[in-house]
């Protein structure tokens, strides 16, 4: 399957690996690129660019095909070395960046110059086109539906891609409720180019999580993840655990003079302890609606060649006949 996103980055499939904390490892990776997605290898998980750059040479001895970097723009008080993992990135050889957070507008040009094609994360259709005006090859659109941050205006992706496809001259990605061969086929028809999936590669065989998170996701259904963080405008879709309920509690009592430093231990630093140690309750965590359409742990291949079997059923079969209907 041809688009403009399986040109840009060199890849057989329009299936990308969202840039996932404590997920996007080597090994998913390698896993996703191999299958003939983009697979993704998460720059911030990695709490140095050196480390980074021996995260980029462990999934090159895993895979020969493209891969990408994720690299999150924060609003820190204590910045990460930005300019110490655009370098790990441009030496490692990397041809596709996957930006997300604050405007990467001044990180694009030593990018560019390397070579890299940047696709950067966007939960609107105006923060797409900023994107576009700054010279991002290529946009991720993230409908409320997705898990991790949705953004602050709610709108689906049934409204958003359309709106999207409208809008823009580049190419670019449906991300949020994303999981199979309908996915696909019903972003293509939306006017995007491909998908994006985070959620989805988290349940497969391969993603470096412990058992416990991907037994969650399967459990879950569609009606199981809660929004937290709205009074402090950094909205974030995570799956229900005690530790949300907890949150959510205080957000309700504290209302408008909730402070970060009132939910601190339900949402800092419990990734780890999350996605390394299985401990459920430990905090929040980011999950899509899309749970609800997971019910299976594959292995990355078999989702992937499952997809694209799916997907050409669907528009040589079933859409077939109804147009010669």
């Amino acid at each position: 399957m041809k688009t403009r996103i399986t040109e840009l980055f060199g890849i057989e499939h329009p299936i990308i690996q969202g840039g996932m904390h404590y997920v996007g490892f080597a090994e998913l990776a390698a896993a996703v690129s191999n299958a003939g997605g983009l697979g993704i290898i998460t720059g911030l998980t990695q709490r140095t660019p050196e480390l980074l750059a021996q995260e980029i040479a462990r999934c090159r001895e895993m895979t020969d095909k493209p891969f990408g970097v994720n690299l999150t723009f924060l609003p820190t008080v204590t910045s990460p070395d930005y300019p110490g993992y655009i370098r790990a990135i441009i030496d490692g050889g990397i041809k596709a960046v996957e930006t997300a957070g604050n405007n990467p507008q001044k990180w694009l040009p030593a990018l560019h110059e390397a070579g890299i094609k940047v696709i950067h994360k966007c939960t609107s259709v105006r923060h797409s086109l900023k994107a576009e005006s700054i010279g991002c090859d290529a946009v991720s659109v993230d409908g409320f539906e997705c898990g991790g941050h949705p953004g602050e205006d709610d709108v689906p992706n049934f409204i958003l891609l359309p709106r999207a496809a409208e809008a823009l001259k580049i190419p670019f990605v449906a991300s949020g409720g994303m999981a199979d061969g309908r996915s696909l086929v019903a972003a293509l028809a939306l006017g995007a180019e491909g998908m994006n999936m985070g959620t989805r590669f988290i349940a497969t065989q391969e993603a470096p999580v412990h058992e416990n998170v991907k037994q969650a996701i399967v459990a879950a259904s569609e009606l199981d993840t809660r929004l937290v963080m709205r009074s402090l405008r950094n909205t974030e879709r995570v799956l229900r655990n005690d530790a949300v309920d907890r949150l959510i509690e205080k957000e309700k009592t504290l209302g408008a003079a909730l402070k970060f430093e009132d939910i601190i231990d339900e949402v800092a630093g419990v990734y780890p302890k999350i996605m390394k140690e299985g401990a459920m309750d430990a905090g929040a965590w980011s999950c899509g609606m899309v749970a609800g359409l997971i019910s299976d742990v594959p292995t990355v291949k078999q989702l992937i060649d499952r997809i694209m079997r799916e997907a050409e059923e669907i528009i040589g079969g079933r859409l077939a006949r109804f147009a010669a209907g």
